[in-house]
This record gives C-alpha cells, sequence and structure tokens, in this order.
C-alpha cells in the first residue's frame, strides 16, 4: 500500500493538482492553484475573493474562501459563513452534473442565511442569494445547467 501524501504536519493531503471545479488531475498535469487554507481574512476581502473565484467559473475555489471565514468567525455570523460556503459547493455540484449533491447543498446554505435575511452584513445580498439558490436548486432537481450562473454576494 503506497503511502499517502501528507502535509507539513502529517495530515493527509491529496497533492494531486485539481481543476477549476476542484477535481482531481492526474499527477503531473497542470492544475489550478489552490487557495491557501486556514487564511485569516477580514469579511471584505473573503466577500471579495470568493467573488472573484466565482466570476472566474472556480465556484469551489470560492468555496475554500468561505470555509476559511465560517471556521474563523464567531458566532452568531458562523451560520452565514457556513451558508454561502454551501452555497458555493451547491454551485460547484451543478458544474460537476451532480444534481442531487447541488438540491442537497442549496438547500442547505439557502436555509442556514435566512436567518440574516433582515440584517445581513457586509452588505451580503442574503435575500437574492436565497432567491438564487432557490431557483438553481429546482433547475437542478429537473436537469443541470451546463455552465451555472454565480450569484453575486453583495447588493
Amino acid at each position: 500500500m503506497a503511502d499517502r501524501d501528507r502535509d507539513e504536519v502529517g495530515r493527509a493531503r491529496n497533492s494531486r493538482p485539481r481543476d477549476g471545479l476542484g477535481r482531481p488531475l492526474p499527477y503531473g498535469a497542470p492544475g489550478v492553484e489552490r487557495q491557501p487554507e486556514g487564511m485569516l481574512r477580514e469579511p471584505d476581502e473573503s466577500l471579495a475573493e470568493a467573488q472573484r473565484l466565482l466570476d472566474s467559473g472556480m465556484p469551489f475555489h470560492a468555496h475554500e474562501v468561505l470555509e476559511d471565514a465560517w471556521k474563523s468567525a464567531d458566532e452568531p455570523e458562523r451560520a452565514l459563513w457556513r451558508g454561502m460556503a454551501q452555497l458555493a459547493v451547491g454551485l460547484t455540484h451543478v458544474a460537476r452534473g451532480n444534481g442531487n449533491g447541488a438540491v442537497s447543498l442549496l438547500e442547505r446554505g439557502a436555509e442556514n442565511i435566512e436567518p440574516y435575511r433582515d440584517d445581513p452584513p457586509y452588505e451580503i445580498d442574503v435575500a437574492g442569494l436565497i432567491r438564487w439558490a432557490t431557483e438553481l436548486a429546482e433547475e437542478a432537481k429537473v436537469k443541470v445547467r451546463a455552465e451555472p450562473v454565480p450569484p453575486k454576494l453583495r447588493r
């Protein structure tokens, strides 16, 4: 049995290159640079970077940025960032052609950001994101779009 790829502290990490949707490519293939893990950013920085990645067709990478924000956030904002990360993963599943995974993550993400609808922090367009996620989930139940349209995170 081959040894697993490990990072500098010994955690299992797959070092294979990844495509823009986070799918592993063969060793040695050119891939998309991964987002640094565990990076602390200000909320505005996280939103700007996630939006840039979404607009570049890289929702998996946007999810990694939003996941860092979620894991470093204090209550009461943790669920907001978790929900937004789930929306990005849902978009990733749509782009990968996984309708069931897309529906599950889009619905869960919309549910997690719903409590922030009336007073959204950082000018996040919570109502617009819920509307976008609901519509995309409904489409994914019927068919998966070839090229899903990314959301706008801010108003």
